[in-house]
């Protein structure tokens, strides 16, 4: 039997987010992200890396956030859809593919000797300069600080 979905108006946030109490630290992630911007890594590569890395984190908050940001840059349902199952859906290209299994790398580093192997590596080097290879690194990066930030104070989807 199916259990009931929690009625989302008690869902509650263990406490305010990070960056209302530390407003510093929302300075600091802008000024990372706005740093990685300049670097022309495509939007959409950015949502999707961010969607992606926000599953595997169980960030119901990006999770929603990021994908209402593809849908809003014109991306088709069924590509926000297969994000979680990317490698079996052809609805990417080698580029995002790329950047999508480091964003997997990136987020699961402990789960593997080689969290990086040689060939995830070269396979984004193959589709992105160093420079967009770092803005591609600098995202992961940030998207996983907003996953924790979010993940540790329960904050739901539709929230803040």
């Amino acid at each position: 039997m199916p259990t009931a979905m929690p009625d989302t108006a008690t869902i509650r946030p263990r406490m305010a987010h990070v960056i209302e109490l530390v407003p510093d630290a929302l300075k600091a992630m802008l000024a990372l992200s706005k740093a990685a911007e300049h670097a022309e890594l495509p939007k959409t590569t950015s949502y999707l890396v961010d969607l992606r890395a926000s599953q595997i984190n169980g960030c119901s908050y990006c999770s929603d956030m990021h994908s209402r940001e593809l849908k809003d840059a014109g991306e088709s349902d069924v590509r926000i859809w297969t994000v979680a199952a990317w490698r079996q859906a052809p609805y990417f290209t080698e580029s995002e593919r790329a950047a999508l299994a480091l964003t997997e790398a990136l987020t699961r580093v402990a789960d593997r000797p080689d969290p990086v192997p040689d060939e995830i590596w070269d396979e984004a080097a193959r589709h992105y300069d160093e420079t967009a290879l770092a803005a591609l690194i600098i995202e992961i990066a940030v998207i996983n600080v907003w996953n924790r930030f979010n993940v540790a104070t329960g904050q739901p989807a539709g929230s803040v």
